[in-house]
């Protein structure tokens, strides 16, 4: 009895170290798994850290007018084509243009509607241009900007605001990030009266600003 005793107290031993291993494995597992990515991420900091990249450069070129009309009560319709060029700074690193809203704002109100323009790969060093129209068909203009409007016309020289907003990815080999957001504001000094400074195409008036 004692001999079967210890022999079944042996087993036990046996049994309960094994059932310790089956225990260690998946912390071995995960332990494993946590460190790979740990390793990634470094590489990934490490190659970031190194290459530091840019953002793109957007310069707007020239702004084409077809319709720009302030009519009581407040309201304005615009019609104008712009052209507006990005240039990539990094020889490293390229540039996937995700998503890109380009709209007219007079004095940090949104005059016309945001167009979207078509999804854009840029490689190191590359420029891309874009020539988007961009429309508001009556839009309510506060009160107090109307007024400040209509003088700014009277007297012949309007400032607009081509603002940029969009998201944006970095590619590095086969890599690549996730998203980041982008915005740009381009000025557009357009005016009115002097028309020497600006070229009749049509009935539309083109303004170079570079």
């Amino acid at each position: 009895m004692s001999a079967k005793d210890c022999l079944c107290t042996t087993m036990s031993a046996k049994d309960c170290g094994h059932h310790d291993d089956e225990e260690q494995l998946p912390k071995r597992i995960t332990v494993a798994i946590v460190g790979v990515f740990v390793v990634v991420g470094i590489v990934i900091f490490l190659v970031w850290a190194i290459l530091h990249p840019d953002k793109p450069r957007f310069i707007l070129q020239d702004v084409t007018i077809y319709a720009f009309n302030l009519t009581a009560p407040n309201m304005l319709t615009s019609t104008m084509q712009i052209t507006l060029s990005s240039r990539n700074p990094n020889n490293r690193i390229g540039i996937y243009y995700q998503k890109l809203d380009i709209f007219s704002s007079y004095h940090n109100q949104q005059i016309t509607l945001p167009t979207l323009v078509p999804r854009t790969y840029q490689g190191h060093l590359d420029v891309t241009v874009w020539s988007p129209f961009l429309c508001g068909n009556a839009v309510p203009v506060a009160p107090f900007l109307e007024e400040g409007l209509s003088q700014d016309m009277n007297t012949g020289m309007v400032l607009l605001n081509i603002k940029v907003y969009g998201q944006l990815k970095w590619k590095v080999g086969t890599w690549i990030s996730g998203r980041y957001q982008i915005n740009a504001n381009c000025l557009a000094y357009i005016s009115f009266r002097d028309r020497t400074k600006a070229i009749q195409v049509g009935s539309a008036m083109k303004y170079q600003l570079v």
